[in-house]
């Protein structure tokens, strides 16, 4: 009866959770417009009477975004190019749409970044400093809007790159610094196609939060990043060696040039917002777990760890917090991404595979391990994630099937359907990272 108790009140705190990081809410919050002024966060910026406001969304969160947009600016003209990976259930007028692939790029990918550069360009000899151009920018638009920096990568070639950086195990950090060098749209390369206009960032962040022009590797913003620290990443990931013959010959060529710095001109106008991101999601979980009479110690330093490095530190950790606090419902809660290296031809993600190697690291305890993505997706899964608890080991050899051989083959997903555990929401329109929470619940006792 607790064991029952304590899974659905665990899963019931994250799908709790994901209302709270709807985006058009908190830009309803954060923009408005007054007087003809558009107002962020305290910031004034004039619109120019009679010139649209040019838009670029890219992202899973793109269509919101612009749909939102349009509430918050009814009377004003709107023009734009979205890039999302599905298409909208009511187009906007003054809008093209590009479903865009993810995680790795198709060919609308590519038609919406031609779409954009396009959309920006030709305003270059009739442009004012005065006018604005607005990024609406989320998770995922790294693949869902793409152009390779030079025309003899063909988009098989590109999809192969992808998919190399993607399975290698790099942090997004190091994934997105690649991406950036070898692409026309990233690290900064819209900021300067739209120069010299006003130019406005709107962003949900789905890297870590120090790291904004990591987010679909940052189109729009100044690019740290530099062709050094792109090289060490290709060598240190063996990633030279994976990509296509076309990239490999480009990379000895020594064409790929700097992407665009802090100090570089186009920048000269640019201001950069961040509307949500792991630390909304973290926070809101962690009081919707207190509120139910749960002891909470958030702990995100496991970011960007090996999920089997993280797995043994969250759970030590929750073991202290739990003879800390004898008789108590005790849960560590983590936000971030860990690093999942593919090297099987199995179907699930970083978040399930977490979950499938505590399996054995919590039999017969009175532990719930859940961990699921906030955009509704893990890996090539179409799961969130997936739960498991002290009792998930016997019930998996009941029907036959053994943890270590799923793991072996990074099929987490299948072991989890079979259990009825995996975490399933769909698309949630949104990305901040996932969120890990481990309960311990009082053996003798009822939950709250």
């Amino acid at each position: 009866m607790i064991l029952t108790e304590a899974r659905e009140l665990v899963r019931n705190l994250f799908l709790k959770t994901l209302p709270h990081l709807r985006v058009g809410p908190k830009m309803k919050e954060m923009v408005r417009l007054r007087n003809g002024v558009l107002e962020i966060t305290g910031d004034r910026i004039p619109l120019h009477e009679g010139r649209p406001v040019r838009v670029v969304a890219l992202g899973k969160a793109a269509i919101e975004m612009t749909q939102t947009l349009r509430e918050i600016l009814p009377d004003i003209r709107l023009r734009g190019v979205v890039a999302a990976p599905e298409d909208p259930r009511a187009p906007l007028a003054g809008f093209e749409y590009y479903k865009g692939g993810h995680p790795y790029p198709n060919d609308q990918s590519l038609q919406a970044a031609e779409a954009v550069l396009k959309f920006l360009f030709p305003h270059l000899k009739n442009v004012h400093t005065d006018d604005l151009v607005l990024f609406l920018i989320s998770g995922g638009g790294s693949s869902l809007l793409e152009k390779p920096v030079h025309s003899s990568l063909s988009l098989e070639d590109l999809r192969q790159f992808y998919q190399a950086l993607v399975t290698c195990g790099a942090s997004i950090q190091e994934t997105n610094t690649v991406r950036k060098h070898f692409s026309a749209v990233k690290g900064g390369r819209l900021a300067e196609a739209a120069f010299p206009s006003r130019q406005i960032t709107l962003y949900v962040s789905d890297v870590p939060e120090h790291l904004p022009s990591m987010v679909a590797s940052g189109p729009s913003m100044p690019d740290e990043s530099t062709l050094s620290s792109c090289r060490q990443d290709l060598h240190f990931y063996g990633l030279y060696e994976k990509m296509p013959d076309s990239y490999q010959s480009l990379w000895l060529s020594r064409q790929i040039e700097e992407t665009p710095k802090r100090f570089d001109t186009w920048f000269d106008h640019c201001s950069y917002y961040c509307l949500l991101a792991n630390s909304n999601a973290v926070e809101k979980l962690a009081q919707l777990a207190e509120d139910a009479g749960i002891m909470v110690e958030i702990d995100s330093r496991c970011d960007d760890w090996n999920f089997q490095k993280a797995a043994v530190y969250l759970l030590d950790a929750l073991q202290a917090l739990r003879r800390e606090n004898p008789g108590k419902p005790v849960a560590i809660i983590s936000g971030g991404e860990l690093s999942c290296p593919v090297t099987g031809d199995g179907m699930g993600g970083r978040n399930q595979a977490f979950v499938l190697d505590c399996v054995g690291k919590i039999v017969a305890q009175p532990i719930i391990v859940l961990s699921a993505g906030t955009d509704g997706i893990d890996g090539n899964s179409p799961a969130a994630g997936a739960i498991a608890d002290g009792e998930s080991l016997s019930r998996a050899r009941v029907l036959g099937m053994d943890p270590e051989e799923f793991q072996h083959r990074l099929d987490s997903f299948h072991f989890f359907e079979k259990l009825g555990d995996s975490i399933i929401t769909g698309p949630t329109g949104t990305n901040v990272r996932d969120l890990r929470l481990l309960l311990a619940y009082p053996e003798a006792e009822s939950l709250p």
